[in-house]
């Protein structure tokens, strides 16, 4: 599949040139133009083409971001920042060339305020790492998109996960960022109170910005209490309606599930394959449930009574460590257990979000659409919020079948949109789904992007062609 923004224009070869050279004496062998290299950052993990940057650069501080950003901005460069590379629609690619900005060296955790529960982290830092970091402190940081992503890319584009339904997104626990911008000033966008009413909103303008308005160099961010007790569940269905039915009640109800987490038949039998696990090979949820003993027994109660009333079979929990991590872990590697199906395909995953009130009719129809197709791509959801995703086989050498596979994709997201929802719960525009943007938020809010884009990035030089299309 061919990458959007093919002909954004390229910096002319004497400003290239001048951008290298400079670098290449400010920070050495920190500058790096070997094709594979290049190549390992304009990787996707979709179908777009791989579009590489002309040279990667590791920066180690916030005044090495600066020197960078000034001195492409002096000869009109690109600038595509870059975390772990694990963004879903081609975010890290670079249609115009430029200086990829890889922040893996800047990860460093600079502040802990355990009785605050925040701390101020490098964007480099993963998510894992963090939580290793803090696990001894009795503190969390509880988002957690399946990929050991970096905390700056997970901000950048939004990331939310398994833990949503409890703790919310990332747009819900970043209180402050330093940013660069593109005349390679440092803005700050907010202090570690828990909630101000100063002016406009910039923390969370540059929260899922995906890098288009400036490189973030610092996260201030919230943590959680680490829970007494904690237990994971599994619970079978007869169907995907009873299984988003009995969601829909547990939130109303106010059972503060953790984690609800929805795995169609397919997917079920991919993970049982993969993981070697023994799952009811029907519509499931698993779930987590965090709190005290009793409050985790409670809660495991009522959810099973709601479930029972919504034509649940097999209902099992446990609190053992190593059981949880299993069954999470399989949830966690549910691409790859799609991606063993046929093995030598490619597995493209999406996604779509609508009010939990939908789910069911829209993963119904999506089920019913991938049949009508001839397509494999079994099903995924964060049901607790109305998003899942399709993880789709595809030989890309296969006309017909990629023909096929990129018709569904589309009449996904229209259906998610008709009924009232988003063309994307987590993964993010970039490239991939820029041309569902005016169909779901209107031409007025488009143009107010635009205007918001050219004020803060007036010659476009962070991340081009990414969100908006002649961007």
């Amino acid at each position: 599949m061919a990458a959007s923004n093919t002909n954004l224009k390229r910096p002319e070869p004497t400003a290239l040139a001048n951008v290298l050279e400079s670098l290449a004496a400010r920070f050495g062998n920190r500058l790096i133009t070997s094709q594979a290299v290049r190549e390992q950052h304009g990787h996707t993990t979709t179908w777009l083409t791989n579009q590489p940057p002309d040279a990667v650069l590791l920066p180690q501080n916030t005044a090495d971001i600066q020197d960078a950003v000034r001195i492409c901005a002096a000869n009109r460069v690109p600038i595509i920042p870059f975390g772990t590379g694990t963004s879903l629609e081609g975010q890290v690619n670079a249609p115009a060339g430029g200086i990829c900005i890889d922040l893996r060296d800047m990860n460093q955790i600079l502040e802990v305020h355990t009785e605050d529960l925040d701390c101020v982290i490098q964007p480099g830092v993963t998510r894992k790492a963090l939580n290793e970091h803090l696990r001894d402190q009795g503190v969390f940081f509880p988002i957690d998109p399946g990929a050991d992503a970096s905390l700056g890319g997970m901000a950048s584009t939004r990331a939310s996960g398994t833990n949503a339904v409890r703790y919310g997104t990332m747009r819900d626990n970043v209180l402050a960022l330093k940013v660069v911008r593109a005349d390679g000033e440092i803005i700050k966008t907010g202090t570690r109170a828990k909630k101000s009413s100063t002016g406009y909103d910039l923390t969370h303008l540059f929260v899922g910005a995906e890098g288009t308005l400036g490189i973030i160099s610092e996260l201030t961010i919230k943590l959680r209490g680490i829970p007494e007790t904690i237990a994971a569940a599994a619970c079978s269905f007869a169907t995907v309606e009873g299984a988003c039915q009995a969601t829909i009640l547990a939130i109303q109800t106010g059972i503060p599930v953790a984690r609800i987490e929805l795995l169609n038949v397919a997917q079920v039998q991919c993970c049982n394959a993969y993981s070697k696990l023994t799952l009811p090979e029907t519509p499931l949820l698993l779930l987590e449930f965090h709190g005290s003993e009793a409050e985790v027994a409670e809660q495991s109660k009522n959810f099973r009574e709601i479930a029972l009333e919504c034509g649940s079979g097999a209902f099992t929990w446990t609190t053992r460590p190593e059981d949880r991590t299993k069954l999470w872990q399989a949830r966690h590697d549910a691409y790859w257990s799609v991606k063993a199906l046929r093995p030598g395909s490619d597995v493209a995953a999406t996604d779509v979000c609508v009010p939990i009130s939908r789910l069911a009719e829209c993963v119904a129809e999506t089920e019913a659409d991938l049949a009508r197709m001839n397509l494999v791509a079994p099903i995924v959801g964060h049901v607790g919020d109305g998003n899942f995703h399709c993880s789709m086989v595809c030989d890309r050498n296969d006309a017909d079948e990629v023909a096929r596979a990129e018709a569904f994709m589309h009449r996904l997201v229209e259906r998610a949109q008709a009924m009232g929802g988003t063309c994307t719960g987590e993964h993010g525009i970039g490239q991939g789904k820029q041309k569902y943007l005016k169909a779901e938020l209107g031409i007025e809010a488009l143009e107010t992007m635009r205007e918001i884009k050219q004020a803060l990035d007036p010659h476009n030089i962070f991340n081009p062609g990414k969100i908006l299309p002649q961007f």
